[in-house]
């Protein structure tokens, strides 16, 4: 099998592709590396299989070329800096969507008719129904980030219908792990390295986040993929639970032995478009015999551990 993946110098991206070698495919990553790190890929270089092509999303030319003879896509490029979206409206509009649609275009052009898509939790919006079933009705979007995703699901499911592509959405929590390059445990681990007497802290704490642990989320992608067969098949993924960001602070500061004064700035949202109550509902993957692994609390300390033994990445941050 040969794979196609947008993205793949990244977290997620990274991660799959690595296993996608171990288990003896050919894997093509695209990436521009705005946010991509290098570092990632030393172990994909040492694969024959392995091919790297350093390429943008919005040159439809170069990715037509670069996805020719790839049979299934893992389209995982994106921007995901939700946080200040609305520092730069247009760039999760170009990246996100735009991107999107010239991916599935390249697909169309090559007659390759697979693509499994990193969509997020977000989408949602401030969902009324908790735990959120993939089935829940959408409400206002919040965030620009969640509204370019969703018009790039809506973008996949018509080319699914026009084009007889078939689709694997995948509506994420926030993950965690080895090779996470920024969040909120990256940002606290970050500052109590600087200042370990004080942790500042967006919101009241009493925002509700699930998280999910890389490895564990690429299981449940492998078994969906492998069981589903739907048209458009779309999954939440996520742990059965979720944590204040005041429980990832203590475990954090556990973990680190500290015990910092914590300073909030307020209010029950981080940013402009912050859903203060994520926690899907996953019974739908479950229903394929899959259950995480590792508890929020393990993929947090995980982290903590890569962070700890790649103090490099604290300078890379993207």
């Amino acid at each position: 099998m040969k794979y196609f993946v947008t993205g793949g110098a990244g977290f997620i991206g990274s991660n799959l592709v690595d296993r996608l070698l171990l288990q003896g495919n050919d894997v093509t990553i695209y990436d521009n590396f705005s946010t991509g790190i290098p570092e990632y890929l030393e172990n994909a270089k040492k694969n024959s299989g392995f091919t790297l092509i350093k390429g943008d999303l919005l040159d439809p030319d170069l990715l037509d070329e670069a996805i020719s003879g790839c049979d299934f896509v893992f389209h995982l490029a994106a921007n995901a800096d939700v946080r200040f979206g609305t520092e730069h409206p247009a760039k999760d509009l170009h990246q996100n969507t735009i991107a999107t649609f010239n991916v599935l275009e390249a697909m169309r052009k090559n007659s390759i008719d697979k693509i499994a898509f990193s969509s997020t939790g977000s989408v949602y919006g401030e969902a009324k129904v908790i735990p959120t079933p993939e089935h829940a009705p959408f409400p206002i979007q919040t965030s620009l980030y969640g509204a370019s995703k969703l018009a790039g699901e809506g973008l996949i499911e018509a080319y699914c219908e026009g084009f007889g592509i078939q689709s694997w959405i995948f509506r994420f929590v926030s993950i965690l792990g080895e090779r996470y390059p920024h969040g909120h445990v990256f940002d606290f681990y970050k500052q109590l390295r600087i200042h370990p007497e004080k942790l500042d802290v967006l919101g009241n704490g009493h925002q509700k986040k699930s998280y999910l642990y890389i490895q564990d989320c690429l299981d449940a992608i492998y078994i969906a993929i492998q069981n589903s067969h739907e048209k458009v098949n779309i999954f939440n993924l996520g742990t059965n639970e979720y944590c204040e960001v005041n429980n990832s602070i203590n475990w954090i500061c556990e973990y680190l032995g500290l015990t910092p004064k914590i300073q909030y700035t307020g209010g029950e949202r981080g940013w402009i478009g912050d859903n203060p109550f994520i926690f899907l509902d996953c019974s739908k993957i479950r229903s394929f015999g899959w259950k995480p692994k590792y508890s929020i609390k393990d993929g947090i300390i995980k982290t903590l551990e890569f962070l700890e033994n790649n103090q490099w990445i604290l300078e890379r941050r993207i």
